[in-house]
């Protein structure tokens, strides 16, 4: 008898950035992985775009799924791109990989209209005993890396990047929080493991 296999659920980040694109935008996916997401969304939203991603092997899994995507490294800039030239820029779990975040953010609301930007908490429960109880480096669901093999160079907590985008004139239109696959509404900053933001440039602000 043959068994139909399960496709691979979704992750609870992905609807949360779904949610927040409206149906037919233009995005650029900075750091986009092997594609999924990028695919999700052209299923979901019906968007159109291109991601950029500096791993070769991942980008010829996105070619693969017929994505459009640039062999690049996002730290060197995104010059070529005319200002608001896509509706949405999203770093989804790459903005705590990437050494010069606070120029690569900025470069990110020149090029797009909006930017969504998800990361894991740092200051998360769990990684708070770890680190007390065990005086290790945390070792979670949503910070799976040991010390020695993480890609982060960045380590940040939801109040942590408020505060930034309070300093950078950044407007926060929504924010969305997750523990596992539920909505944290609660004391994020203690609770929840992942968050997700969507960003604008805040006009009024005042250096």
């Amino acid at each position: 008898m043959n068994v139909r296999q399960k496709e691979n659920p979704i992750p609870p980040d992905y609807r949360i950035i779904a949610e927040m694109i409206h149906p037919s935008a233009r995005i650029l996916d900075l750091g986009c992985g092997t594609g999924d997401l990028m695919a999700f969304l052209a299923r979901s939203r019906n968007t159109r775009g291109q991601g950029i991603e500096i791993n070769e092997s991942a980008v010829y899994e996105c070619v693969k799924k017929g994505l459009s995507v640039c062999h690049d490294d996002i730290e060197s800039g995104l010059l070529e791109y005319p200002d608001k030239s896509f509706d949405y820029v999203i770093l989804n779990q790459s903005m705590q990989e990437v050494r010069n975040a606070d120029a690569l953010l900025a470069d990110a609301l020149r090029v797009g209209r909006r930017v969504i930007v998800g990361f894991p908490n740092f200051a998360e429960i769990s990684s708070r005993f770890r680190l007390f109880f065990q005086g290790r480096s945390p070792v979670t669901e949503a910070l799976p890396y040991r010390w020695y093999d993480s890609p982060n160079v960045r380590f940040l907590s939801i109040s942590d990047f408020r505060n930034f985008c309070e300093r950078k004139g950044i407007k926060v239109l929504q924010t969305r929080y997750l523990r596992g696959q539920r909505i944290v509404a609660c004391r994020p900053n203690l609770l929840a493991e992942l968050a997700v933001f969507l960003l604008t440039v805040d006009k009024s602000f005042q250096n």
